[in-house]
């Protein structure tokens, strides 16, 4: 009986704790559906196939909206485990304190604005002669961009003294691939960090971490 108890808890528990984070998990269940169909394409079809849902500069410029959105919703790599992880530690906490509207919001933000922004600079980089003309049909898909934003819109969730050393954190990973292999995936990157961060408007009113060094308030009768 008490087995029984505390399965019936664990499940109670799971489902709250999923439907406290409904579109991170809607998410991922459609990163695993794709990933699972990549597995079973043949290699050459598959490269054609997501190439057509990437937001390359060609494709950008025949159907922008479609592959913004399709962009999102496949990993190139099949590697679902990972993002499993990462959605859990970072986008599940934000949804949940941000309320899945203002969330999606950063999502949006960081994927679109770095996209069109680095895909402008490429098309710049290959009318000046310093980018192949093949640039135009590179593949670029995946969930990078907005994880990167959320990561960075969580910085003002987290209290003091872990609020700075986090952010130096992550600054530091997404400026030194920058720096060193200088790609405009890289500078996409970057670009979702500070997008990110400027969503403070967004996160005024949700509250966060106290320090636990402080007193906690003592509600007044």
């Amino acid at each position: 009986m008490d087995q029984v108890s505390g399965c019936r808890r664990g499940l109670r528990a799971a489902v709250a704790y999923v439907r406290g984070a409904p579109g991170t998990h809607v998410w991922l269940t459609v990163l695993f559906f794709t990933t699972v169909a990549l597995h079973h394409m043949p290699p050459g079809f598959e490269q054609d196939f997501l190439r057509q849902r990437s937001t390359n500069i060609h494709e950008l410029s025949q159907n922008p909206i479609r592959v913004l959105i399709s962009s999102a919703m496949w990993i190139d790599g099949g590697h679902w485990l990972p993002y499993a992880l990462l959605y859990t530690v970072f986008h599940a906490p934000a949804e949940r304190w941000l309320g899945t509207l203002r969330w999606l919001a950063v999502c949006a933000a960081a994927h679109v604005l770095a996209t069109l922004v680095s895909e402008l600079a490429l098309l710049r980089a290959i009318q000046e002669g310093h980018a192949p003309q093949t640039a135009v049909d590179t593949l670029d898909i995946g969930v990078s961009y907005a994880l990167a934003g959320v990561m960075a819109v969580l910085t003002y969730r987290i209290a003091t003294p872990w609020r700075h050393p986090y952010l130096v954190l992550l600054l530091v990973a997404y400026a030194v691939p920058l720096v060193t292999g200088r790609t405009f995936t890289d500078a996409g990157h970057f670009l979702s960090v500070l997008i990110g961060l400027g969503c403070h408007p967004l996160v005024r009113g949700r509250g966060k971490a106290r320090n636990p060094k402080e007193t906690p308030a003592v509600p007044r009768g």
